[in-house]
């Protein structure tokens, strides 16, 4: 909404949406945790692959 439009009387932004439900607030508390989880993983798995792959390499040319 345009700032020259809005009222005056009513502080920016207030047409906030309702709060989310504390059960909906836990699954997605839960949906997060998991994909930092599989996140994490996957970086870990990304790091052994390049230690793997440097140590191959530097064998390789000794």
């Amino acid at each position: 909404m345009s700032i020259l439009t809005h009222g005056l009387d009513r502080p920016f932004g207030s047409e906030r949406l309702p709060r989310i439900s504390a059960e909906r607030q836990a699954q997605l508390k839960d949906l997060a945790l998991g994909a930092l989880t599989l996140f994490s993983m996957g970086s870990v798995l990304t790091a052994l692959i390049a230690l793997r792959t440097a140590i191959y390499v530097w064998h390789m040319h000794a």
